[in-house]
């Protein structure tokens, strides 16, 4: 019995974290590039190249952010960061929806814009004369509101504890707007990156590699 105490009062004493297992897919940071997710001294680091307006990268989120969350990230063995190839004024308009707010929000808009593609992907290919007029007339953040507003996505971001002043707030701000396309733009280049979804694992990008059966390949590789 006084063994047991012993061992009681010895582990009452440690603190949680020695105890509990690290949650890493809550820890969140801001890179240079882009928002990164899981453990920034795992072993494999993996950066994903998507577009909003893209099939593939949507396809490719349905397929894959589930395993990698759960079987990579979350034991620590890969980081995840998410970085912008910026196709068209819808695709910005999502991304600097994505980037709305408090860095902690990034991965949540992230998924609703994928997660929900399907319902507004269809909307943006096919705009009728009257939107198109008001898609490519006026300032660059009466564009991106007239985009949000035919879109639905002011209605998204309000589910995601958004009021409308604060999307017209992150829509207007042309600072923003021009760090995020140029950002885009030096990543484009600098990795060599051309087209979506692409993917770059510990600094070198996986040439021919689009879909998660091959990325799976090539993270199972690098992590041996």
């Amino acid at each position: 019995m006084k063994k047991l105490a012993i061992a009681a009062a010895l582990l009452a004493a440690l603190p949680l974290t020695a105890v509990a297992a690290q949650n890493w897919l809550g820890t969140v940071a801001a890179t240079d590039g882009g928002h990164r997710l899981g453990n920034p001294q795992a072993q494999t680091k993996l950066i994903e190249f998507v577009s909003y307006t893209c099939p593939h990268c949507g396809r490719f989120f349905k397929e894959a952010d589930g395993p990698i969350k759960l079987t990579l990230v979350q034991p620590g063995k890969v980081s995840v960061e998410v970085r912008h190839f910026i196709r068209d004024p819808v695709d910005l308009t999502a991304v600097v929806l994505a980037n709305c707010g408090e860095r902690s929000k990034f991965f949540g808009n992230h998924e609703m814009f994928f997660s929900r593609q399907d319902q507004w992907l269809g909307k943006a290919q096919g705009p009728s004369r009257s939107q198109q007029q008001r898609w490519t007339s006026g300032t660059v953040p009466e564009r991106l509101r007239a985009i949000a507003g035919d879109l639905g996505f002011y209605q998204m971001m309000e589910g995601r504890g958004y009021t409308r002043a604060q999307v017209d707030r992150c829509l207007n701000d042309q600072a923003k707007i021009d760090a995020l396309v140029e950002r885009a733009q030096a990543d484009r280049e600098a990795f060599k990156v051309q087209g979506t979804p692409s993917f770059v694992v510990n600094g070198k990008l996986l040439e021919g590699v689009h879909q998660w059966s091959e990325l799976q390949k090539a993270l199972a590789s690098a992590s041996r």
